[in-house]
């Protein structure tokens, strides 16, 4: 099983083409990539640290009924 049809090395091709075409083209991807996982992280960092004041509260709250 491999690539032997005209059709599939087209599209590998055109796969190529789109990737190589332009220099910086990959290094910007790859940025933009590293950014979202940056961001990804501060969101979950963030979601964190809110989770135990909540609990916090709810204790209090809980210990006062």
């Amino acid at each position: 099983m491999g690539i032997t049809g005209i059709w599939q090395w087209l599209v590998v091709g055109l796969i190529v083409v789109l990737l190589f075409a332009r220099p910086g083209k990959i290094s910007r991807l790859m940025g933009d990539i590293g950014v979202g996982f940056k961001n990804f992280k501060e969101g979950i960092k963030d979601k964190d640290q809110s989770n135990p004041l909540e609990d916090d509260e709810s204790k209090k709250n809980k210990k006062n009924d």
